[in-house]
């Protein structure tokens, strides 16, 4: 199973010979028990886990929503999987691999011990399909178009064997290429890629689809004849017979949901909830367990995300004048009890204290919006209250999915009253309004992505994406000389120097403002039943709460234990509430 929250590496370096060929996994790999994962661990019993919204397909390649491409990796497999704690290529489906040393052709081994839940095996066939499916320009897989779209077709050599070459080298092939998931050619072949049937799902990971309870939920179950179980890097791993992923319109409900013990774990992303309503009973004895997990889980970013294609948002003026509207300080003291740090980047990680970021903060400034606003034309209707131009009032819509945004909204409108601006909510559905932003048919909306180790800017920045629909581009940001520096940036295979075009895109992005930043929290924060068995790190090494489905697992003794102690009123043994990875990593290797 590819393990989503682990971020590949490719770190090979350039050579000069352009046919010769280096293979891996190198003689002295050798395939070794996850060191992250416990000897305690039990298979058994089940994890309820809270979900967004429910999904419009459960086709990852379709619809890119962070859980369904979690249940979606659960059933389908990658060529390549990393290593826990080094993040290096392990074999996956693949059990070799050869690099030219031009880094232009891949050819890629297909273990023979592979096969399909149906017992066919895994074949270079369903490679070839997979991959052609993706990159048909008739099927909506824009996001998965970027990485792949560098290769052309690839070639069955025979059934066991498929290589696939590219166009121009990157640093990112190798990734590209090991960690998209394949799926059977011999059951979806005839079908209509957006629209694939997945009852009773022929797969190759380690879990089905069981129980699919429309708008409710989704219960996947664990095959008992994974191919890949044998495998010493996947013992005391996927423990779980049953995982149910609950769905819910937001956070407030799954939390409700999760007091009741409805669901198992609550990752909490409000400070409020955090802080407030964390207390009680439950908590004060130890039945839901409270802990803040500190490891290298990479840190996004979130924000307001403007349409710059459309007024009002087409000027950047506008765009600046908006930001120092939004008074992310108060926001933070007021409401979220100062648990965050204002986002001053759009790649946090990398900065740090011998590298400060020099990036323009945008503080609360109304006289300073005022000016901007001014600049850009805008003058007030004295009969309306609104500012014009040309005739056309400074207004606009925000879409927004989740009502718990709306304290947020509320104050940063009376700013916008303040100044003359006016805004509308707009509220729907999570599948409507992933819908909406997939198009572009939004003037702004609240947006946030995840970080990986090894940051690609190209999917959410360049500008041949700012007008491919259902693109990370969502803000349609387009910049000669950041696309100048994406395409540098694609032969570069020391992270250190990409680094630093990354921090030169960033400065460019935050003098543009696509967002106006918000905040971010460089911890897990999380809530679950005292129930489970777990590795002394709790999750794993660059991971946030989803990595728990692969190392966690129901312990009959702890359950017991709770029960009895619901039943009598009792308390349950205290665990600490700060977990550091590196201490607790440290600990189980003495």
């Amino acid at each position: 199973m590819k393990r989503l929250y682990i971020l590949l590496l490719l770190s090979a370096g350039v050579m000069n010979a352009a046919h010769s060929e280096s293979y891996f996994p190198l003689p002295e790999w050798k395939d070794r028990v996850d060191p992250i994962a416990s000897l305690y661990a039990e298979k058994g019993g089940t994890l309820r886990f809270a979900a967004s919204q429910p999904p419009k397909s459960f086709n990852y390649y379709i619809d890119s929503n962070t859980y369904i491409q979690l249940l979606f990796s659960m059933m389908y497999e990658t060529l390549l999987t990393t290593d826990a704690l080094t993040t290096e290529f392990t074999p996956g489906l693949a059990s070799r691999w050869s690099i030219s040393n031009d880094k232009l052709t891949y050819t890629f081994s297909i273990d023979p011990d592979a096969l399909w839940s149906d017992g066919e095996p895994v074949s270079a066939t369903d490679v070839k399909w997979t991959f052609d499916q993706v990159m048909d320009p008739k099927n909506p897989t824009g996001a998965s178009k970027v990485a792949l779209g560098i290769f052309d077709s690839p070639e069955v050599i025979n059934s066991k064997t498929i290589r696939f070459k590219a166009k121009s080298g990157h640093w990112r092939n190798l990734l590209a290429l090991g960690s998209f998931e394949i799926m059977p050619a011999h059951v979806f072949k005839g079908q209509d890629f957006a629209k694939l049937n997945f009852d009773n799902p022929v797969v190759s990971g380690p879990y089905t689809m069981d129980l699919v309870k429309e708008q409710i939920s989704t219960r996947m179950r664990r095959r008992k004849d994974w191919w890949a179980a044998k495998r010493k890097s996947n013992r005391n791993t996927m423990n779980f017979d049953y995982i149910v992923f609950k769905y819910f319109s937001n956070r407030e409900n799954s939390f409700e949901a999760f007091k009741k013990g409805e669901v198992d774990v609550h990752a909490v992303y409000t400070a409020r909830l955090w802080s407030n309503e964390t207390i009680g009973e439950k908590f004060n004895k130890n039945w839901i367990i409270k802990q803040r997990i500190h490891n290298y889980n990479p840190i996004g970013f979130q924000g307001f995300a403007l349409n710059i294609r459309k007024f009002p948002f087409d000027d950047l003026r506008v765009r600046k004048a908006f930001a120092h509207l939004v008074d992310r300080a108060t926001m933070n003291r007021t409401m979220m009890f100062d648990a965050y740090f204002l986002h001053r980047s759009y790649c946090e990680d990398l900065y740090n204290t011998e590298l400060p970021c020099q990036n323009p903060f945008f503080e609360y400034n109304i006289e300073k919006a005022k000016q901007l606003l001014k600049e850009a034309g805008f003058k007030m209707n004295p009969q309306t209250g609104i500012l014009e131009k040309d005739g056309k009032e400074l207004a606009f819509d925000f879409l927004t999915r989740d009502s718990s945004s709306d304290k947020f909204l509320i104050l940063v409108n009376t700013a916008f009253k303040e100044v003359g601006i006016k805004m509308k909510i707009v509220r729907k559905d999570f599948a409507a309004w992933m819908r909406d932003v997939d198009v572009f048919n939004f003037n702004a909306t609240w947006a946030s992505w995840s970080a990986g180790i090894y940051r690609d800017p190209e999917q959410t920045w360049h500008s041949k994406e700012a007008d491919r629909n259902s693109s990370n581009n969502i803000t349609g940001f387009k910049d000669e000389r950041v696309d100048a520096l994406i395409e540098k940036q694609k032969t570069i295979f020391s992270m250190a120097d990409r680094n630093q075009i990354n921090r030169d895109i960033d400065a460019i992005l935050s003098e543009a403002v696509p967002y106006i930043l918000l905040w971010n929290i460089n911890s897990v924060r999380l809530l679950y039943w005292n129930k489970f068995g777990m590795p002394a790190t709790i999750l794993s090494k660059y991971s946030d709460e989803r990595s728990l489905i692969s190392y966690w697992w129901y312990d009959q003794d702890s359950a017991a234990e709770l029960r009895a102690a619901v039943k009598s009123g009792a308390a349950l043994p205290h665990k600490p509430e700060e977990i550091e990875f590196d201490s607790s990593f440290k600990s189980t290797t003495k």
